[in-house]
């Protein structure tokens, strides 16, 4: 392991005070800055541009299974948020409420969008009529409001971007089949692209989204031991369906309720990113979203020829990468902090002596091992360097998640647990809602998921000592 120095002083260590730790870096990084919005904040060039990135990557995979991009409107009618009373119920105290349109008053209030089931339910009542017309498969690109008493950037603001799927189906297998592909598909990008691990799994009745059947997850652990649901995938089964009066004509000429799912992602997992890979000298970014991949550091810039084969080498590495050169009058030392903190995946270092052996310096930004490489083996050992920062990432963060997940067979441990061990905890459960509410209340955990991957620690609850249905992950959570 290359020394880990650390380089960026204007850093909270994480292990001295984390959450400090991660406001240090949103605002170092410049990924952010608040507004003059309660709870609002403003995505800078850089922070905005990891978010393209993901963007980019998630929407290839959208279009890929079949599902095109719309915009629907902000704004819903009161009327039709009041049509699935489960769903209003669950989001009335996080809805944002237009009263007045100008100077005039309103006939109707209008909901600021929470998340856009009743809209979609509102136009595929109007374009669903026979089977052919489906299956609908829907997503849009938007921002959403909720009146979150507590914010942090990221990780809950009062208006964030996302993507939402929509989708309509025939049959109920088909839509299960959607809800579980497209939690196949985040979890793919989380760990294949993000670098991050993740446990899917399926949400109990009282985690589950409002007005769903069943609400499915990808859990992943940060740094500090704490859970992020990192995106869900609902099936709502034909309750919306039937609410809207969507009703098509069938196969057998008869009318038949379609059946729907949602799912989505949002910019919280931009906070992920930062508390699962950041370090006490900033962000560290995933290669494959880091809006700079390699930075090019001309050392000694000012001697003859350094800075002419900086750029021709920049010119060059355009084709196989996102790169950058540096070339201002900032010392040596001070750029190697400036992209450190920044999370740049790769730094790419030159100078006379270099230039003399046909040769550069390459420097990991997750471990700072340097490789000196031939300046002919570039397009080679630049994308190779690249897959070895996300290999070492991912396997830092299983690692990390490993060490900090604990088993419990009684009420006794988990607490004790819970209240020393920051981390997942898998303990057996009922089932029943009143156990899952005495670990809140006692240990202070929620239940995370509900693991595809079932273990059969004990045979009883871990609260109530009754025979055990599931194995539950429990922990705390952002």
């Amino acid at each position: 392991m290359a020394d880990q120095k650390k380089m960026v002083e204007a850093i909270t260590s994480m292990e001295e005070d984390f959450a400090q730790w991660y406001t240090d870096i949103v605002k170092k990084a410049e990924l952010c800055d608040y507004s003059g919005v309660r709870g609002c904040m403003v995505l800078m060039p850089y922070g905005y541009a990891i978010w393209e990135n993901i963007q980019k990557e998630l929407d290839a995979r959208f279009k890929e299974t079949g599902h095109e991009n719309v915009s629907l409107p902000m704004f819903i009618p009161e009327s039709l948020l009041q049509k699935e009373k489960d769903h209003i119920a669950g989001f009335a105290p996080e809805v944002a409420w237009v009263t007045h349109g100008g100077s005039e008053k309103l006939t109707e209030r209008l909901c600021v969008r929470p998340t856009s089931e009743t809209l979609f339910c509102d136009h595929y009542s109007r374009v669903i009529k026979s089977y052919r017309d489906l299956p609908k498969l829907y997503n849009q690109w938007c921002s959403v409001v909720r009146w979150e008493k507590t914010t942090r950037p990221f990780l809950r603001s009062v208006e964030f971007l996302w993507q939402e799927g929509h989708t309509m189906h025939e049959t109920a297998e088909e839509a299960v089949q959607e809800t579980e592909r497209m939690l196949g598909i985040y979890a793919d990008f989380m760990e294949n692209i993000l670098a991050i691990p993740v446990i899917k799994g399926q949400k109990t009745d009282k985690e589950k989204f409002a007005g769903a059947e069943a609400t499915y997850t990808v859990e992943a652990m940060m740094h500090d031991g704490k859970a992020l649901q990192s995106a869900t995938s609902h099936y709502f089964g034909d309750g919306f369906a039937r609410a809207f009066d969507i009703q098509f004509s069938g196969r057998d000429n008869k009318l038949h309720t379609p059946f729907e799912t949602s799912w989505g992602l949002s910019t919280r997992v931009i906070g992920g990113i930062i508390m699962t890979h950041g370090d006490d000298n900033g962000l560290v970014l995933p290669p494959y979203i880091a809006p700079i991949q390699l930075v090019i550091i001309p050392v000694a810039g000012h001697k003859p020829g350094v800075t002419e084969k900086a750029q021709e080498l920049y010119a060059r590495l355009q084709k196989i990468c996102r790169v950058k050169i540096d070339t201002s009058d900032n010392s040596t030392g001070w750029k190697f902090a400036e992209y450190e903190m920044k999370g740049v995946p790769l730094r790419l270092e030159i100078g006379p002596r270099d230039m003399e052996n046909n040769q550069c310096v390459l420097v990991r930004r997750d471990n700072r091992e340097k490789t000196v490489v031939d300046l002919d083996q570039l397009e080679v050992q630049i994308p190779m360097l690249l897959r070895a920062v996300h290999e070492g990432l991912y396997q830092k963060a299983v690692k990390n998640r490993e060490s900090k997940t604990y088993t419990a067979t009684n009420m006794a441990d988990l607490t004790q647990i819970a209240a020393e061990k920051p981390g997942f905890i898998k303990a057996m459960w009922c089932g029943d809602l009143a156990c899952e509410e005495a670990l809140k209340e006692k240990a202070g955990v929620s239940s995370r998921c509900i693991p595809f991957d079932q273990e059969q620690i004990a045979d009883t609850c871990v609260c109530c000592g009754k025979p055990a249905k599931q194995m539950v992950y429990w922990g705390k959570s952002y």
